[in-house]
């Protein structure tokens, strides 16, 4: 990691941030707390940016080194103390030079009377809301859909989300076309202009985009969303379908020049911009603006052939997702694909959520020649002790107390409880001085994660509050992480066994998954409905709809 020794540490107040968004000048106001935390309250543009991961993320998330960055936090401990002034050391030691911290924290932005929002991709899901309230996006409730199923009447529905999600839950009948796809494939889908088109995701948001997409790039056919998603087909007593796999199907050039038209017309109306190839090459080197890079078309895609430079973001996830993978409120935004719709078409969306966006025109298909899957550019690992998985098997066979060996695991909760080494305690990194607390005394610890990459960078801070507990112990990082364990072919323990800090590091969000409980389900339901006048409340937002 470089050095800013001569860097210094500003804090700053409500006053200065609303005044950055409300003039639209770049900053990356970073909350640095863990999701969970981060999804019960946070201003509008605090992007999740967990202390964590903060060397695992910088560098791809925030390309430029000067950008204004504030981190934020609770506000709980005194400044010295704080996670964000942490989070604002670790950035100046990466290389960055104007970073502040937010002086008392989330509840200090409370105080001085901003509004403060629950759950995640809350500017997202806020502008869905403000979509619908504007435009009045047709949807169906569940009951009505299910009766159209029953009379088996001509018609499709299509399902917004990530594959993932689809194959988990989905509606009866229902295939899976992610957002970005929808205009592209929706001729192959539903050929006939009398086929009617039904939108839905898990709950709001995706259903919205999805269904106004459709309309506002004029396709013939009757389009409506399902009212709240699978959430209200839940709550309607109503069976949803598992482990389904059907999925869009290929397009004839025909339907894509077609749709590549009535895409373009979206983005024109949108005002999204145009990029050439010589923008990109010189938007690469400038130091004075943040530009981010994206591939619009799906993962598959992507791996098998890409621009250089691009990330992989699926075009409705990024519309879902914007701040995840752009934190830096004000940077420019560059969309790639190899058919004119799908770049076009979440474009124009970007472009209502007041992001400066333009779509990369002029490129060849045979360009899209780099393979694999997106690496996010790290910062030089740092050096640490090295054990190898040979080594910690004998470790971890040793009887006598005096040579105990404890490993932990830095990895995500969810990442932990799929496989991690047998009695490996379960420990966020940023919970680390009050894990430690509770951790076993002994002679060796070794440090792990699923890749070895986030072990490495705890390892130092990890040595050093040993010592400061008055702990006098071996520390290794295990070469290659839990992911050599396996390929060794040694045993695996699954399930939140020796969890040692609480699983802050992912929201449970009440749309996931089967298990929800329907009060959870009706809440969150409730609190979509209220967003636009928490948006109204707010003011920094810019938004507006075609």
């Amino acid at each position: 990691m470089q050095s800013n020794k001569n860097v210094s540490i500003s804090v700053c107040d409500d006053q200065s941030v609303r005044l950055a968004l409300l003039e639209k000048r770049e900053i990356a106001f970073l909350d640095v707390r863990e999701e969970d935390p981060h999804a019960q309250s946070h201003p509008l543009f605090a992007a999740n940016f967990p202390l964590s991961r903060v060397e695992l993320d910088a560098y791809s998330k925030l390309p430029r080194r000067d950008v204004w960055i504030v981190t934020l936090d609770e506000g709980d401990v005194s400044l010295a103390d704080s996670d964000a002034m942490r989070a604002a050391n670790r950035l100046v030691a990466l290389g960055y030079t104007n970073v502040s911290v937010f002086g008392g924290g989330v509840r200090a932005w409370a105080d001085a009377g901003g509004e403060l929002f629950k759950d995640v991709n809350v500017p997202s899901k806020s502008f869905g809301e403000l979509v619908e309230a504007h435009k009045h996006t047709p949807s169906l409730s569940a009951q009505e859909v299910k009766a159209l199923i029953d009379e088996q009447a001509d018609v499709v529905i299509v399902d917004a989300r990530r594959f993932d999600e689809y194959n988990t839950m989905s509606i009866p009948t229902a295939v899976s076309c992610p957002g970005a796809e929808l205009v592209l494939r929706i001729a192959e889908l539903a050929p006939r202009p009398e086929t009617r088109v039904i939108v839905n995701c898990a709950g709001r948001t995706r259903s919205i985009i999805g269904t106004q997409s459709l309309i506002n790039a004029g396709i013939p056919n009757q389009v409506s969303a399902l009212r709240n998603g699978t959430i209200g087909w839940t709550l309607a007593d109503q069976t949803l379908d598992k482990g389904q796999t059907r999925k869009f199907p290929e397009v004839s050039s025909t339907t894509t020049q077609s749709a590549a038209k009535r895409a373009r017309d979206v983005a024109d109306r949108a005002g999204v911009k145009r990029a050439s190839k010589k923008n990109v090459e010189t938007w690469r080197s400038q130091s004075t603006r943040t530009t981010y890079f994206f591939d619009t078309r799906n993962p598959e895609e992507y791996v098998a052939g890409h621009l250089s430079g691009f990330r992989s973001t699926p075009g409705g996830q990024l519309v879902q997702e914007t701040e995840m993978v752009a934190p830096v409120r004000g940077a420019r935004l560059v969309l790639v694909d190899t058919d004119g719709v799908r770049a076009n078409m979440t474009a124009s969306w970007l472009a209502q959520m007041a992001w400066d966006v333009y779509v990369l025109d002029g490129v060849q298909a045979e360009e899209f020649n780099v393979t694999g899957v997106w690496q996010a550019e790290l910062p030089t690992l740092p050096a640490t002790a090295l054990t190898d998985c040979a080594s910690l098997a004998q470790y971890l066979k040793q009887t006598d107390p005096r040579e105990q060996t404890i490993v932990v695991d830095f990895g995500r909760h969810a990442q932990y409880v799929q496989g991690h080494i047998p009695c490996a305690r379960y420990v966020l990194r940023s919970q680390l001085k009050q894990a430690l607390k509770q951790l076993p005394v002994a002679a060796r610890y070794v440090l792990t994660c699923p890749d070895g990459v986030m072990a490495r960078f705890a390892f130092e801070e990890f040595s050093q509050t040993l010592g400061q507990n008055g702990i006098s112990a071996q520390v290794f990082v295990l070469d290659g992480g839990t992911q050599a364990w396996r390929e060794a072919g040694l045993a695996i323990e699954k399930g939140p066994t020796h969890l040692v800090s609480p699983p802050l590091d992912r929201y449970k969000r009440p749309y996931e998954g089967t298990d929800n409980a329907r009060e959870a389900m009706q809440g969150y339901l409730d609190w979509e409905f209220g967003l636009v006048e928490q948006l109204g409340r707010d003011g920094t937002h810019h938004f507006w709809v075609l």
